[in-house]
């Protein structure tokens, strides 16, 4: 699962570049929710990573 998290926050930072550059301002909006989405994802599996071990 840790696996996929990474490939869709990479995904979320590459359509924030696109969409933070002001090619398309919905598409920003958009990129930004998905990115905080994946980043609180990533650090949640993180931590539930470090307490099983």
């Amino acid at each position: 699962m840790l696996r996929w998290i990474i490939i869709f926050l990479v995904i979320a930072i590459i359509a924030a570049i696109f969409g933070f550059g002001g090619i398309a301002e919905g598409a920003a909006d958009i990129a930004k929710i998905i990115f905080y989405i994946f980043l609180v994802l990533l650090v949640l599996s993180l931590l539930s990573r470090l307490f099983r071990r």
